[in-house]
């Protein structure tokens, strides 16, 4: 099934119309791309049950991230200090 052309909407649109936008997208799987002075800023797309593996790319590249950086072991600390 070909993709539905996205349609262009105002930030300040996309906040006044936003149930009607998601009701749209859920229903008729309507796409929008959401503007700020003119540049685009957001999409808004049905997901449709799809995973276009940009959370597993994300959890991986953390992953990553957090393997690279060094132990830091501080000094102990009690409860009523992390309180304070």
């Amino acid at each position: 099934m070909p993709r539905k052309e996205e349609r262009a909407v105002t930030a300040a649109e996309a906040n006044r119309r936003f149930s009607h936008i998601l009701r749209d997208v859920r229903q008729d799987g309507a796409r929008f791309l959401v503007t700020a002075h003119g540049a685009p800023v957001a999409r808004i797309v049905p997901t449709n049950g799809e995973d276009d593996g940009a959370a597993e790319r994300a959890k991986a590249a953390l992953l990553r991230r957090l393997e690279q950086q060094p132990v830091v072991v501080g000094d102990p600390w009690t409860r009523d200090e992390l309180y304070d």
